[in-house]
């Protein structure tokens, strides 16, 4: 009966945890599917690649090949999931329990664009779903993490006018304007876990290695138009839509790996990797061309259908990754020390290999470097001494390839706020508000159109200890 009495409320919790991740996952997808950030690099490959970290891990230029955190869930790296258990703190290790951790992230991204052809900017913004995730410790150093994120994102309305000539006479003929539009993105649903192969005490600390695999399902769309209408003065012509509307999705799965080593007392050094094989989609795909007129109440209606081919089965090919880095630690063994994280990552996705339905697409191989910094200053009756300060930067081309290289550099900042637990009957839980800021430019002078991308980022982290041993019942 004491058994019993003390996971229920646990399994309660948990399933309160997974019933609102579903419901904030599904709520979420659809608004962010449809949202209109007007970039045209997202016509090409999947789509804009959206931040796959954490906002943790954001505030430090998303660094999470060597990174692991208590009181946050790495969903990059399966391997750094053995965490939940503890922490680098030799302090907080002395409950026999592990932590269940509630992550759920969003973001707010406001975008300026300019086209370096004839000098003009336009902005966007929007509210996006970052992610949401359950992590649970299995028993100790082992643990479990599942959960929805978003991967890519496709969206863009552009028109264009322009005068038609005479291809043998060059003598002008009528007026063209065209609306490009595209809508779409993919998401993956996955489920994690990590555990210890290795563990070994050293100046009242852990070093271990840890391995860890992450299964699940990738899935997403791409609906891309032409609309094309010539104008003249004495014929009226038809409006013609050259449309290619594709659903895609398969099984998935990565691997990662983290080697922890104590170098002294106050030293940490924790090296890491993970990364896929190439992988191949299921994709179905509409191709419709038709004519139609457009009504202000309806919108647009079909006139003749000039072709339309449906379900037309094919294959698309996802490239392999890899991430590898490391974190160097200064722990704190006293309130009256500070303690600190440097990060470095370098990740690698060969872009060469990708494929639509066969065809090669204007993408190259990419590559980013990211460097990151934590730092906890030493504990004091200020809240602001409670704070962590989170810096970084990241920098490499973009998978893009129209007009040559797409340069892409960015730096972001970032603080996580201590929610102070009111509840004395539970005083084991520990809130966590993570804020990231990020400063991205995409593209130079030379490129078609530059962008810049200013991201704030908020994540929410709730966790509780998990199956706390009774003394008493």
């Amino acid at each position: 009966m004491q058994l019993v009495k003390s996971i229920t409320p646990k399994i309660i919790n948990t399933l309160h945890c997974f019933y609102l991740t579903i419901l904030i996952s599904f709520m979420a997808a659809p608004a962010t599917l449809s949202a209109q950030d007007n970039s045209p690099y997202s016509r090409f490959g999947i789509g804009d690649l959206v931040p796959t970290s954490s906002i943790t891990s954001r505030g430090m230029a998303g660094i999470s090949a060597g990174y692991t955190d208590y009181l946050s869930i790495n969903f990059n790296n399966p391997a750094s999931l053995f965490n939940f258990q503890t922490s680098p703190q030799p302090k907080t290790n002395k409950i026999n329990s592990g932590r269940i951790i509630f992550d759920v992230g969003t973001s707010v991204d406001s975008r300026s664009m300019t086209d370096n052809t004839n000098g003009k900017t336009f902005t966007a913004s929007n509210a996006l779903f970052s992610y949401a995730y359950i992590g649970v410790p299995l028993r100790k150093n082992w643990g479990l993490a599942f959960g929805l994120r978003p991967v890519s994102r496709v969206s863009y309305k552009i028109f264009r006018n322009e005068r038609l000539y005479d291809p043998f006479t060059g003598s002008p003929i009528d007026s063209a304007t065209t609306r490009f539009e595209g809508d779409g993105g993919s998401y993956l649903a996955n489920l994690s876990t990590g555990f210890t192969v290795f563990r070994n005490k050293k100046y009242d600390m852990e070093e271990n290695l840890s391995i860890g695999g992450s299964f699940g399902y990738y899935f997403g769309k791409k609906d891309y138009s032409s609309k094309r209408t010539l104008v003249n003065d004495t014929v009226e012509y038809f409006q013609g839509n050259f449309q290619t509307k594709t659903s895609y999705g398969n099984v998935y799965y990565d691997l990662g790996i983290q080697y922890r080593s104590v170098l002294s007392k106050k030293m940490l050094l924790t090296l890491g990797a993970f990364g896929k094989l190439q992988q191949q989609m299921n994709a179905r795909q509409d191709k419709i061309r038709e004519t139609f007129y457009y009504d202000q109440t309806i919108g647009d209606i079909r006139l003749d259908s000039v072709s339309d081919q449906r379900d037309v089965k094919g294959k698309i090919n996802l490239p392999g990754s890899l991430t590898a880095g490391f974190t160097l630690q200064k722990i704190a063994t006293s309130p009256k020390e500070g303690a600190w994280m440097i990060g470095v990552d370098l990740f690698l996705q060969k872009w060469d290999n990708y494929s639509f339905y066969g065809q090669k697409d204007s993408l190259r191989n990419k590559y980013e470097v990211r460097v990151g910094a934590q730092y906890n200053p030493a504990y004091g009756k200020s809240y602001f001494s409670k704070v962590a300060y989170r810096g970084g930067i990241f920098f490499g081309p973009d998978y893009i390839n129209v007009g040559g290289k797409l340069p892409m550099f960015g730096v972001s900042g970032g603080l996580a706020l201590p929610v102070k637990n009111q509840n004395r009957l539970t005083p084991y839980q520990a809130s966590v508000v993570n804020l990231g800021l990020e400063f991205i430019r995409r593209g130079n002078s030379g490129s078609i159109v530059k962008e810049n991308l200013f991201r704030l980022s908020l994540g929410f982290s709730l966790s509780d200890f998990w199956f706390i041993k009774r003394k008493y019942d």
